[in-house]
């Protein structure tokens, strides 16, 4: 079942983000553990990578970005995003998820959800309380850096313009985890409703029924001359997401 959550960070120490993620932190603190030298002790076992970091270190894209458009200045400037798609522990033994695999849906993901971002991309092979669950850790610069096309939960014009900041709202995080659960049924793991509160995993007929549904939504839409609409089920809801 394969979740995602969110925080907004304030600090300017963009290298802060990449430390976290290759260095070992205490689960409950957060501050880094240290070994008997007072150094840094590194993470066992992770992947990572960047994106449109221009070959440049993450930290020092995302300084570089926020100079060219003058954003990110203040102290009270939301500077980076973090999102965490946790998979189901049950997806190693049951369907063969590696951390690579991971890595690439993390990946993909990414690209697809936060185009036009300066990112660190890295997964790690356990969760909280040795849970045993490979989790991917998405990090962006709130900056976006790159012009993109609208997404169906874009309400301003600014949502797409190079030098515009990112905004993480309901119906943002309502399109990203729709698009987890496409994510996950796509690559054959196991996935919970995550737009119906329900924890009962949703089922292969379910999630077709969906599909289909979309499928004629889609139909429908174009045989009118009606712009794209994305039909998004949860549970016994059911809303429509206009991208016009």
């Amino acid at each position: 079942m394969a979740t995602l959550k969110h925080l907004s960070s304030k600090n300017a120490d963009y290298g802060a983000a990449e430390q976290y993620l290759t260095f070992e932190h205490d689960e409950f603190t957060g501050r880094p553990v240290l070994d008997e030298q007072g150094r840094l002790v590194p993470r066992q076992d992770y992947r990572i990578s960047s994106l449109n970091c221009g070959g440049e270190d993450f930290a020092v894209a995302c300084m570089r970005a926020n100079l060219r458009y003058g954003k990110n200045q203040r102290r009270e400037d939301v500077k980076s995003l973090h999102y965490i798609l946790s998979f189901d522990p049950k997806d190693g033994p049951d369907h063969g998820l590696t951390m690579d695999k991971a890595q690439e849906l993390g990946e993909r993901f990414c690209a697809e959800q936060f185009p036009g971002h300066q990112a660190l991309v890295c997964t790690h092979l356990d969760g909280h309380n040795h849970s045993g669950n490979i989790h991917v850790h998405i990090v962006i610069n709130s900056l976006r850096v790159a012009e993109v096309e609208r997404k169906p939960y874009m309400d301003r014009a600014s949502d797409t313009q190079a030098g515009a900041k990112h905004r993480c709202t309901a119906a943002a995080m309502h399109h990203f985890r729709a698009e987890v659960m496409e994510l996950c049924q796509e690559a054959g793991l196991y996935q919970i409703d995550l737009l119906g509160g329900s924890r009962n995993r949703v089922t292969e007929r379910e999630y077709w029924a969906q599909k289909k549904g979309q499928l004629a939504l889609d139909k429908d839409n174009a045989a009118q001359g009606k712009p794209p609409t994305r039909l998004l089920c949860g549970g016994s809801r059911r809303r429509k997401i206009s991208d016009g």
